[in-house]
């Protein structure tokens, strides 16, 4: 008998980006606001959660309080919103 754990157990990871840097939930459903604090660590006052798709270089843009279904290999970005910081 072996101690392993049965796979049935084990949660499935979905992989996905945020600004290029990779990351892994097995939460697949979470608020854009908790995707932007959660993984990106940017705040939610200054930035957009986008998704983007295949080569359209426009990002989907979700609300903060908006449920994102996070699949394998999902592209998301960081957009700023209101002013930019003053050079």
């Amino acid at each position: 008998m072996s101690d392993e754990t049965p796979l049935a157990d084990s949660k499935h990871l979905t992989h996905f980006t945020v600004d290029g840097e990779p990351f892994e939930t097995d939460e697949p459903k979470q608020l854009a606001s908790a995707v932007l604090t959660d993984y990106a660590k940017v705040s939610t006052a200054d930035y957009q959660l986008g998704e983007l798709h295949g080569h359209n270089p426009t990002p989907k843009l979700f609300a903060d309080d908006q449920t994102v279904e996070i699949h394998e290999g999902a592209r998301y970005v960081t957009v700023r919103i209101g002013p930019g910081p003053v050079e």
